[in-house]
């Protein structure tokens, strides 16, 4: 068998893990220990992430003519990537939030909804809270006038009922 086609499913494997996703980060996990790495895969699982370990020319073949092809500048060294369906944010969130105990877990880059971020634009990407929270968030705010308002009137009606019983 020669070796285009031994590629050509690995290339369209890493096709479809990107047709569709919300955001994918490389990283270049060297010096990782076996426990380490065991645990990042468990993380990046339970959030919905797909984690795997591709060769550079892969991912770049696989990436061509998509928005994703931006990142062929970090695809050099060991890299791993990391790609996100739903949330755009979850996979930059893990990684980041893993480096800081693994500090030989480095983040490359990543596209998030479409736009290339470097290693430092992925740190920013990191600290936005996921999707539910900022709409936790956003009810929350939303909520506070109204019932700021009700005891408002609560009040008013104590007050005008203290007054009619006088």
């Amino acid at each position: 068998m020669a070796k285009v086609e031994l590629k050509q499913p690995v290339v369209a494997e890493i096709s479809e893990l990107l047709n569709g996703a919300a955001s994918a980060v490389v990283v270049d996990y060297r010096g990782l220990t076996v426990a380490q790495d065991t645990a990042l895969r468990k993380a990046l699982r339970e959030a919905g992430v797909s984690y795997k370990v591709y060769k550079n020319t892969m991912i770049k073949r696989a990436a061509e003519g998509t928005d994703f092809a931006a990142l062929e500048p970090a695809l050099e060294g060991p890299t791993a990537i990391a790609v996100s369906k739903d949330d755009a944010t979850v996979a930059a969130r893990i990684l980041a939030e893993f480096a800081k105990k693994a500090d030989k877990l480095e983040i490359k880059a990543g596209i998030v909804e479409g736009k290339y971020y470097d290693a430092n634009g992925m740190q920013v990407i990191a600290t936005i809270p996921s999707r539910e929270v900022l709409l936790g968030r956003l009810l929350g705010s939303m909520q506070s006038p109204i019932t700021n308002f009700a005891r408002v009137l609560n009040q008013i009606a104590e007050k005008s009922g203290e007054v009619a019983e006088a």
